[in-house]
């Protein structure tokens, strides 16, 4: 078959589902049985036997035993160029006990052949079954290598541990598009040692040397427990050689058989450089909480409700609202939802949270048992720039929402706050900080249970400022950062995600739950840090300083002084002793809020979420 033939046959196959992949691979095997039955017969007696019945009740028999084991083995519908040798032997133990329990089954009412035939059939039946998934790898293997396009490079993988022989076992199948050269490992006592028949050559402090040595061209990282100032050492490394820089996939997909190629490979990303491991949280009791339940979640379409929708799907709640005011937000995560998790009722609603009627609407149509309230605005200076439309969102429209939470009699609400909301300079924080007295004064007359969840700065959400270096990067710089002293701290969005959906199993008093989020980051190291993810150094694009914007702090809290407690519900998350205003008092300054306008309202909301925070 000529090379042209065989790549229509590749792509033919490779757009079957996996009922027809089936199919398919039952046709060669069903045929291998047949024809290893006829020759069978003519080496063994010299001719074919005129009375064929009892070759063909064997042979059916055989081929349905033999579907059954690779079955349940999980080989029915395997892609061949991904088998192993342990998938090889499972074929042949599959032919030897179908062939066997075949013959005892024919043996009483059948006047069959030798055991010597049958030996022969088995031999024959898996050379035959064999033979074009192992020419299948051949031909795969050698079209991936003359289609390479830049996939089959000299590649060195760093780690030689637990991480780099998982990754190895996986990576160690004929059709893998990677070229190992060898391994880097800092442990002296490897050096020399082979893993996988792959050598250890010397330490990844040596890694200049050795590339230029071995021509490599793809750095792998199979190190999961490598600390973030060493992933940043063997970046700034490759970009000086102009190598790519990777990280193995997920443990998890390893674990799960997925074998590696170049598209499974992910790039360092701001999480692996910032010197802060991401915390994990303990699930035990969100089951009880979430599944078989309503949840709504405002601001679905965010960054953080998104990510809300998608964690709490994790726990099969019967069905999730999906609110919010972003018409193609919503239509995005309602789409990608129902692709990505079945069985459950998702129901995208647009609405405005500064719409009390239309949520007591929703409220009481899909009556929920949790509201997660992630709706607001968050940027900072655009905040200042527009004080009414923050007043009317975080403050009014938390109110709404609060509100219709107590009419409709929803179990719990959980309200995401910010580390902006402590001694807030700027509007944004202040109406943060005024919401979180309107959840915790709910909580004091409403028999439904309220609380909020405080948390710095999540990375790649939309408010923050790593999209924005993203695109100065892109167009080739300055990253502009406004003080170089300015520090955040940070998180990721699923992390913040999980927390929110902890604090709302911990809720029972109005509480207001901090994380400890650990040591907060310079803004001038993250925007460093970034400009060496691309690839590229400060001289190509410079970091430069251009003054703090109107509302901006030089530094963030989590707490202030007279909210520090030693409360501790879980690993890594606090209670803040947070000062609870009386209802009534609230409404009472809201409507003081209501009549103001520009300057007036800003320094009004700020002055009053400054002197909250320090009542008794």
């Amino acid at each position: 078959m000529n090379k042209k033939m065989t790549d229509y046959v590749i792509d033919l196959v490779e757009v079957l589902n996996k009922q027809q992949k089936q199919i398919f691979w039952g046709f060669f095997d069903i045929a291998s049985m047949v024809l290893s039955i006829i020759v069978s017969y003519i080496l063994f007696y010299g001719l074919i036997n005129p009375a064929p019945v009892d070759y063909v009740i064997y042979t059916g028999l055989t081929f349905l035993f033999y579907q059954l084991m690779i079955g349940f083995w999980g080989l029915n519908a395997s892609i061949s160029r991904y088998s192993k040798i342990t998938d090889f032997m499972k074929i042949f133990f599959g032919v030897t006990i179908s062939s066997i329990l075949s013959y005892v089954i024919c043996y009483a009412f059948l006047p069959l052949f030798s055991i010597r035939f049958i030996v022969l059939f088995i031999l024959l039946t898996t050379f035959l079954i064999l033979l074009p998934r192992i020419t299948w790898q051949l031909i795969y293997s050698r079209r991936k290598k003359g289609n390479g396009a830049g996939e089959h490079r000299r590649t060195f993988l760093i780690g030689a541990g637990d991480g780099g022989a998982l990754f190895m076992n996986s990576y160690q199948h004929p059709t893998s598009d990677l070229e190992l050269v060898g391994i880097l490992d800092n442990d002296e006592k490897k050096k020399g040692q082979k893993l996988g028949k792959i050598p250890v050559l010397g330490s990844y402090n040596e890694l200049p040397e050795l590339a230029k040595r071995y021509r490599v061209e793809k750095v792998i990282v199979a190190i999961p427990s490598l600390d973030p100032s060493e992933y940043e050492r063997i970046l700034q490394m490759c970009n000086q050689l102009n190598i790519k820089c990777f990280k193995m996939p997920k443990v998890e997909s390893v674990v799960q058989g997925l074998h590696p190629s170049v598209s499974s490979f992910q790039k360092l990303d701001l999480a692996d450089l910032l010197g802060r491991q991401e915390i994990r949280l303990d699930e035990s009791r969100i089951g009880d909480e979430i599944h078989g339940k309503t949840i709504l979640v405002t601001g679905a379409g965010g960054s953080i409700g998104s990510e809300i929708c998608r964690q709490v799907s994790r726990f099969s709640p019967e069905r999730v609202v999906l609110l919010g005011h972003g018409e193609n937000s919503i239509y995005l995560i309602y789409h990608e939802l129902i692709r990505s998790f079945q069985g459950i009722n998702y129901v995208p609603i647009i609405a405005d949270i500064q719409d009390y009627e239309r949520l007591l609407q929703v409220f009481e149509q899909y009556e929920p048992a949790i509201v997660y309230h992630a709706a607001a605005h968050k940027h900072v200076p655009m905040m200042e720039r527009n004080p009414k439309e923050a007043f009317k969102n975080n403050i009014l429209g938390t109110y709404n929402v609060a509100k219709a939470v107590d009419a409709a009699k929803v179990p719990k609400m959980v309200m995401i706050s910010t580390d902006k909301a402590v001694n807030p300079p700027n509007v944004m924080g202040a109406t943060k900080r005024v919401a979180e007295l309107i959840v915790t004064g709910f909580n004091q007359r409403s028999k439904s249970t309220y609380c909020a969840v405080r948390f710095g700065n999540v990375l790649g959400s939309r408010g923050s400022v790593i999209p924005v270096f993203e695109r100065q990067i892109a167009e080739g710089g300055p990253v502009t950062v406004t003080d170089f002293r300015m520090t955040r701290y940070f998180m990721t969005i699923p992390e913040a995600s999980r927390l929110v959906i902890h604090a709302g199993a911990y809720a029972k008093d109005g509480e207001v739950f901090i994380l400890d989020m650990g040591k907060p980051v310079r803004i001038y190291d993250l925007a460093k840090k970034m400009v060496l993810l691309s690839g590229h150094t400060e001289n190509e694009i410079p970091i430069v300083e251009v003054g703090i914007r109107p509302g901006e702090k030089l530094y963030e809290e989590l707490l202030v002084s007279t909210e520090l407690v030693e409360n501790q519900v879980m690993d890594k998350i606090f209670v803040g002793k947070v000062n609870v205003m009386p209802l009534d008092k609230i409404d009472q300054k809201i409507e003081e809020f209501r009549a103001l306008r520009g300057a007036e309202l800003k320094r009004a909301i700020i002055s009053f979420a400054n002197e909250t925070t320090h009542v008794d």
